[in-house]
């Protein structure tokens, strides 16, 4: 299988490309302007699938394909808001030769034109497939997914990259380029327009069981969804769709542009461009993390409901997404199962179980999460259906909303340095010792949990209740004036607390002076065990404590 990457060395191309040289069945055409860029880049594909550099300006289209006669063509350059009144000429051309198409394009106005081709591209026995990437592919699934138990009323969702992922210049010329000019969308069941970059909301991407990605500031973006999906669900009323580029400092910076162009009437940002990719691809800081969300509302059997869906990427991994769509329907076309003949936004094409399999062996992780309904445990709200997957008996100990207290033994080890032993005091850590009886009471409090840990004679508390806002999903640990908030992880039969943020009497704290160490809990034995490290940076160990718990009986417990 042929196959003509237009703009294959580019960011999403190449990306592509590396996904497809794998594939023994295929040989690629690397195409761009810059013969010598297409040929540095072939030489960095080590796959089995033979690769080939072609230089190849879109305007000569229609006699490449003539000369190369590919099977399929995937337009991987863009920026397809900018390809203005000739904006279809490659699919036009691949309409006169008879070669299948795919695209990458983000533009909602070029993908929900695109179905203007469907009977020529029946006429001729060819697909015509745009937007062939996350936006809208992934989040048509996921919507799909959703409609099996609800009917949905509003959408909104986002993406938020790695700062490390990089971004193309065209993606940031395409960006700039519409700007606080009008996006149309779907609001109160009217179709109506917003200004672009200029509208903004937070949320916080939490695959369930997984380090939840920190809370992100994202801003209104101008893709396929809000064109093509509010047909697709009759009931749709609203849809809003974001991005969350870090870093955020730069991203605001966006925000006021857009603000200005649409209250002012300004030209277009796009020449300033070349600055901001620079600067964008210079500030690589922060965790290299990214990831996506799509969050619905709705009803079911005339109850309301709430619904989302999470995808985390971890690393290098996070920027091949995009690619996976083509990847999927490539690997479907292989193996005898072509998408249907003519012209159409891509939204039907992919389930998300066609993406399980390419997940595979990456770190790529996804989920759902639903409202909670009723009285429902601390952890079990936080964990969603990753509390499941813990074992049993640390289950048992969090899924109860009732006073209940849990007895044992554990080692304890406090810091020796000045400072750490006067913290330890502080908090009222036990002292150091071997073995010495614990106890721990849970006893509600506020929608939370106090416990109380009683470690011989010594004992010390902390309140835990459920974040919200900028830190939704996560536990908040109060000890006193100081408050931790913990991500709740899943991993290897073990449940991990892992420090986030903290702050005093509500005021945050500096991030590099935040507490450390490895806590967590699991079951060995068909017992409940306890590891706990409280250290700090610049002090060292402050406490560390591990031991085992049991139940304590009904009627004990009230003796108590």
């Amino acid at each position: 299988m042929k196959i003509l990457i237009l703009g294959g060395y580019g960011v999403f191309g190449g990306r592509l490309a590396e996904l497809l040289s794998n594939i023994t069945k295929l040989e690629l055409l690397i195409s761009g302007r810059n013969q010598p860029r297409a040929t540095a880049f072939c030489q960095t594909l080590l796959g089995e699938a033979k690769v080939t550099p072609v230089q190849l300006d879109r305007k000569d289209i229609g006699q490449k394909l003539a000369e190369l006669a590919p099977d399929l063509v995937i337009d991987a350059s863009g920026p397809f808001q900018q390809y203005g009144a000739a904006r279809y000429e490659v699919i036009e051309a691949c309409i006169r030769h008879g070669v299948n198409y795919l695209d990458f394009a983000d533009a909602a106005d070029f993908v929900f034109g695109v179905s203007q081709f469907d009977q020529a591209a029946r006429e001729v026995g060819i697909f015509v497939l745009s937007g062939v990437s996350s936006f809208p592919v992934m989040t048509s699934a996921v919507l799909r997914e959703m409609c099996k138990d609800m009917t949905i009323e509003t959408v909104k969702g986002g993406i938020a990259p790695s700062p490390y992922a990089g971004i193309g210049l065209n993606v940031m010329r395409a960006v700039l380029d519409y700007a606080g000019t009008p996006v149309k969308l779907t609001r109160q069941g009217q179709h109506t327009t917003a200004p672009g970059l200029a509208e903004s909301q937070r949320y916080t991407i939490a695959v369930p069981g997984k380090m939840p990605l920190k809370n992100t500031h994202f801003s209104l973006v101008d893709v396929p969804e809000l064109q093509v999906l509010p047909p697709e669900f009759p009931e749709l009323t609203d849809i809003w769709i974001g991005a969350g580029p870090r870093p955020e400092a730069l991203h605001r910076m966006l925000n006021m542009l857009a603000k200005l162009r649409h209250r002012l009437n300004l030209p277009s940002f796009a020449p300033l461009a070349p600055f901001f990719h620079r600067v964008l691809n210079v500030l690589k800081f922060g965790e290299h993390r990214g990831g996506m969300f799509v969050h619905a509302t709705g009803h079911r059997n005339g109850q309301p409901v709430e619904r989302s869906w999470h995808l985390l990427a971890e690393g290098d991994d996070g920027p091949y997404i995009p690619s996976m769509a083509i990847e999927a329907i490539i690997r479907k076309i292989l193996d005898g199962n072509p998408p249907e003949l003519g012209a159409r936004a891509a939204i039907r094409e992919l389930n998300l179980s066609d993406y399980e399999h390419l997940f595979d062996g990456r770190s790529l992780y996804m989920g759902f999460r639903s409202k909670a309904k009723g009285e429902v445990p601390l952890y079990r709200q936080v964990l969603g259906d990753a509390f499941d997957l813990l074992p049993p008996q640390v289950q048992a100990l969090h899924d109860d909303v009732r006073a209940r207290s849990w007895s044992g033994t554990a080692r304890v080890q406090r810091g020796t340095g000045l400072i750490s032993r006067a913290l330890g005091a502080l908090f009222g850590f036990p002292n150091t010792a071997d073995q010495v009886p614990v106890n721990v009471c849970f006893t509600p409090q506020d929608g939370g949990e106090t416990w109380t840990r009683r470690f011989g004679t010594r004992s010390f508390s902390s309140v835990q209740t459920l974040g919200r806002k900028r830190r939704n999903h996560l536990v908040l640990e109060r000890f006193g004036p100081v408050t931790v908030a913990l991500a709740l992880v899943v991993d290897a039969q073990k449940l991990f607390l892992i420090p986030r943020s903290w702050s005093f009497l509500g005021l945050p704290l500096p991030q590099f002076l935040l507490p450390k160490g490895q806590s967590f809990e699991t079951q060995v034995d068909g017992a409940f065990c306890f590891d706990v490290e409280i250290s700090a940076p610049l002090i060292g160990l402050i406490a560390a404590y591990q031991g085992e718990l049991h139940s304590t009986a009904p009627s004990t417990v009230a003796a108590n």
